[in-house]
């Protein structure tokens, strides 16, 4: 058996979650295209002049490379691959989106289909385009690419006559493949309608 690390050179990804690891570094969930949810170890991103620090944003598409075998694997190199201004709403959509790739994907399992769904709706996002159709498509085929998929023609998600009807039934799936689990995002939303 080979003792080689296993490396990963350049792999288009974007930054799902990152929480503080140490004093200096962090531990950063990404969506890789080729392979799936990956778990980083960024060593030394937390310091102030570390090239890493201004690069790991999420929602910017991003070039990865990343070594080692284990479920954590170390960062090596990361560079941006382009800018999407998301702002407002369109920040809580992404934030939305990261946490049903987080809850429902299993860990590097690649869907390139599914990440170029979402590498779409955060472009659309960041165009200021309406985010309800956006995030119809998105969660069609993510619901599609883990075996949920709802039986019928791919609707027209930008047709807001059909939207609220379309909305329901991808919800109501999207909760039976969460188990019981609740999306964060959701109740944050739901409490700020109370606000508006």
């Amino acid at each position: 058996m080979s003792k080689r690390q296993h490396r990963i050179q350049d792999a288009q990804a974007f930054l799902m979650h990152a929480t503080n690891w140490s004093e200096t570094s962090i531990i950063a969930q990404v969506f890789a295209r080729d392979y799936g949810i990956v778990t980083v170890v960024a060593k030394g991103a937390k310091r102030p002049y570390s090239v890493l620090r201004p690069i790991l944003s999420a929602f910017q598409p991003l070039l990865l490379s990343w070594s080692g075998q284990g479920e954590i694997k170390t960062l090596t190199r990361a560079e941006i691959a382009g800018l999407l201004p998301l702002g407002g709403r369109s920040l809580m959509s992404g934030w939305y989106m990261n946490e049903l790739l987080l809850k429902l994907l299993p860990k590097e399992d690649p869907h390139q289909v599914l990440f170029d769904a979402y590498a779409d709706a955060l472009a659309q996002l960041a165009d200021g385009s309406p985010a309800t159709g956006a995030l119809r498509r998105f969660e069609w085929t993510l619901l599609n690419e883990t075996g949920y998929a709802i039986e019928g023609e791919t609707p027209d998600f930008d047709d807001r006559s059909t939207e609220p009807a379309l909305r329901q039934a991808l919800r109501e799936r999207i909760n039976e493949h969460l188990e019981n689990r609740y999306l964060s995002t959701r109740k944050v939303l739901l409490s700020l309608r109370h606000f508006s």
